[in-house]
């Protein structure tokens, strides 16, 4: 049964695509919108005005490969995440690598078998758009997104994902920083907080794969301290002090705090005093105040 799938737009690039007449066909009654180019250059040419849903691309044309081809589109943001399948009658395992390698999802081996391509081009397509999707919303929701491949590279970024490396690791240009590469290179920790040049911390999630070789990460940026936070980690209170003071955030009385930590009411006084100038307050209803605020 066939799915409809209106402006679903496939680039196919091949330096004969005469040969390839029956598969354009296909591809076009099964729904696709079909758009053809003769070489690497006119096939980068046509993806400055036209981003398409999947790209079919010959290994082997005069010019540029298409493994050149294919890595230049993945260097590309704003095309990284648009799943090329290879079309190539080279099938030795080296040639097979090359196209993973260069950024290619899959591969078929011609002469190429149309209901082959069609099985494989609606799932690569159908799994695009859905890790598209989820990558925008999560966007949304104030986190970003990578997606690294099998070397450890960036196939895709989220634009929230690529302001916070710009910002927080400048210096490593489009590759990853050390820290993140031997975690991910680990492989024992699903979870990894980094520590950024201007000393903002991101927490990383590697949230399993996406695609051949490909995993997703889930980055989100650990919130500023509070002004309470702040206050309360440089007062310096003493175990006791600290005690006192959570007893009194959660509204009890001195006698209350004096039966529960086995103390008079007066010195549950004298340590609030102490408690009051370490903090920079005057009453007691400030600094309970201040300590529900980070004590919850």
């Amino acid at each position: 049964m066939k799915e409809a799938r209106p402006a679903t737009v496939v680039l196919v690039v091949d330096d004969a695509p005469q040969s390839l007449g029956h598969l354009c066909q296909a591809l076009e009654d099964d729904g696709y919108t079909v758009l053809v180019a003769r070489d690497g250059e006119s096939a980068l040419a046509r993806l400055d005005l036209v981003t398409p849903d999947a790209i079919l691309l010959d290994a082997l044309m005069p010019g540029l490969s298409g493994f050149e081809v294919c890595r230049r589109i993945k260097q590309d943001p704003a095309l990284a995440h648009v799943p090329i399948i290879f079309m190539t009658g080279l099938s030795e395992t080296a040639h097979i690598v090359e196209g993973f390698e260069s950024g290619g999802v899959d591969y078929v081996v011609k002469p190429v078998r149309a209901q082959e391509v069609l099985v494989r081009l609606a799932t690569h397509v159908r799994n695009a758009r859905a890790v598209r999707l989820a990558r925008e919303a999560i966007d949304v929701g104030g986190h970003g997104v990578l997606v690294i491949d099998a070397q450890a590279r960036v196939a895709w970024r989220s634009p929230q994902a690529a302001a916070w490396l710009r910002e927080l690791f400048p210096s490593c240009a489009e590759g990853l920083p050390a820290d993140w590469l031997a975690w991910l290179s680990a492989g024992e920790s699903a979870q990894h907080t980094t520590v950024g040049a201007n000393g903002q911390a991101l927490v990383l999630r590697n949230l399993g794969p996406v695609g051949l070789g490909e995993q997703m990460l889930l980055l989100q940026r650990r919130a500023e301290p509070s002004a309470a936070a702040t206050r309360l980690s440089t007062a310096s209170l003493t175990p006791r002090e600290a005690e006192v003071l959570s007893w009194v955030a959660k509204g009890k009385t001195n006698r209350d705090v004096g039966d529960i930590l086995g103390m008079s009411p007066r010195t549950v006084n004298k340590h609030l005093e102490h408690v009051f100038e370490k903090l920079g307050v005057e009453t007691r209803a400030a600094a309970a105040s201040l300590a529900s605020r980070e004590m919850g």
